[in-house]
């Protein structure tokens, strides 16, 4: 069984460019190759709360690093920050959103991670531009929100 120094990976993994951490770019950070002591350090970093568990093989450093934005483009990818949570990031619309909601080119879907709800919405994939990376996320362009919005809106109508 191998043995590994808890304040020495949190170290590693503080200094390391990573925001999400898998299992495998745990294992390339600390050369651990056993998968039961790996999986041990994982629940022992959750537990300490040094990592918050997104799902199943995501986690994110529980640092500054990580915001709802940055959360929502991990959990599911390819997607941009758009709609109403980015009019409003804009200071175009004064109503703070009740979720996060990004436009992407998949499936249409919804994941709640630790209370808060994190929606993805379809758009088609000639539609999927428009968004700019900011600190170390991807949100749509005040223009492309709104348009993102009227898109959404009149297919609704249909």
């Amino acid at each position: 069984m191998e043995t590994y120094n808890t304040a020495k990976i949190i170290k590693i993994l503080q200094d390391s460019p990573y925001i999400l951490i898998t299992p495998r770019i745990l294992k390339e950070l600390t050369g651990i190759n056993s998968e039961s002591t790996l999986y041990r350090l994982l629940t022992d970093l959750v537990q300490n709360k040094i990592l918050g568990k997104l799902e199943r093989g995501k986690y994110v450093l529980s640092d500054d690093r990580v915001n709802d934005f940055v959360t929502a483009n991990i959990l599911y990818s390819p997607s941009y920050i758009s709609f109403e949570t980015a009019l409003n990031h804009h200071g175009i619309l004064s109503q703070f959103p009740y979720e996060t909601t990004s436009a992407t080119p998949k499936k249409s879907r919804s994941k709640q991670i630790d209370g808060k709800l994190y929606s993805y919405v379809h758009i088609k994939k000639s539609l999927f531009w428009g968004y700019s990376k900011q600190d170390k996320y991807l949100i749509a362009e005040p223009e492309k929100a709104l348009l993102d919005q009227l898109y959404i809106c009149s297919k609704a109508t249909q």
